[in-house]
């Protein structure tokens, strides 16, 4: 039956393959375990009414025996009284209740093996939802754990991508080239100092030796 082949089919479901195939497997867990109770829930109504067609064959059964053994007694005071056409009618159905009796202890048979397949359904589903609802928080707290070390594997990722060293050693550069640059800047100017003290030194250094020559020809 077809509550059944869902029934097994949870039964069947590995929530560890389910959480790793899952797009949001909170979601997949939650949906499973609602979806395993509604199984449940299904599966104890369709037992209690299974159990309820049984008392009912069961009572229809015995119903038939009693009466297959009430005409096999009027036939017999049939043939006690000489009335043979009477006995062979009571026989007639004597016979058709027997066969009645029999069917209907082949579906009481029927019927609790139904049972049965319905109460073992019920005992794996009950033990696998069970498993599910123990294994549900250790599951999404696993996966919110793999989630976050993804996202920080990826933001360590980004950050040692080869633009951004790249980006980083052009920036070192231009602040060595600035550097160098104002050094450079720096020892010009000092280098242009120099030289105007020095010019000014050579031509006081001319002024008096111009003035010693002038006053040694007085």
């Amino acid at each position: 039956m077809a509550l059944l082949e869902r029934v097994a089919t949870l039964v069947r479901a590995n929530l560890n393959d389910l959480v790793d195939q899952a797009e949001d497997p909170e979601k997949m867990i939650k949906q499973v375990i609602l979806d395993m109770q509604n199984q449940l829930l299904q599966v104890k109504t369709q037992v209690a009414i299974t159990i309820a067609d049984q008392h009912v064959l069961e009572k229809k059964q015995q119903e038939a025996a009693e009466n297959e053994k009430q005409w096999m007694t009027r036939a017999g005071m049939a043939v006690d009284k000489k009335d043979e056409a009477l006995a062979r009618a009571a026989l007639e159905r004597s016979m058709s209740y027997k066969a009645s009796a029999a069917n209907f202890q082949q579906q009481v048979d029927d019927q609790k093996a139904q049972v049965e397949n319905l109460k073992t359904a019920l005992l794996k589903l009950q033990t696998k939802l069970a498993e599910a609802q123990s294994k549900s928080e250790i599951l999404i707290a696993q996966h919110r754990r793999a989630r976050a070390m993804n996202k920080a594997t990826e933001a360590g990722n980004v950050m040692d991508t080869d633009s951004h060293a790249a980006a980083f050693d052009r920036l070192k550069n231009k602040v060595h080239r600035t550097e160098a640059t104002a050094q450079a800047t720096a020892e010009l100017v000092g280098d242009d100092v120099n030289e105007k003290f020095q010019a000014m030194e050579k031509q006081e250094e001319i002024d008096r030796l111009l003035a010693d020559l002038k006053a040694s020809r007085k």
